[in-house]
């Protein structure tokens, strides 16, 4: 998937609000007051919460390597960064936006 159609996806789904909390280079999506997307201009990349907890994400980076990555300190909480246009199928990645945009309902 590309950056636009992770925004469009993100957008389209009910509840979600777009924010601009750390500048205009990162768009951050949220529902509920939560935030389910972080949305990198900079390195086209999108942060999602990819379990309940770090091992659960653990496991989505240890499918691609390559594309994926812990989110910082959010790392600890199941958040990965993940770069958009890589190796990970759109049907994964957008099971990773549903399953972060539930987490944020929840």
């Amino acid at each position: 998937m590309t950056r636009d159609e992770v925004i469009a996806w993100c957008l389209a789904q009910p509840g979600a609000v777009e924010t601009y909390p750390f500048g205009e280079h990162v768009l951050v999506v949220k529902v509920t007051g939560k935030a389910f997307a972080y949305i990198g201009f900079e390195e086209n990349s999108i942060a999602l919460r990819c379990g309940v907890n770090a091992e659960e994400a653990a496991t989505v980076r240890a499918r691609h390597p390559d594309a994926v990555r812990p989110m910082g300190y959010q790392s600890r909480h199941g958040w990965n960064t993940i770069t958009l246009d890589s190796a990970i199928p759109d049907a994964e990645l957008h099971e990773l936006l549903a399953a972060s945009y539930d987490y944020a309902r929840s």
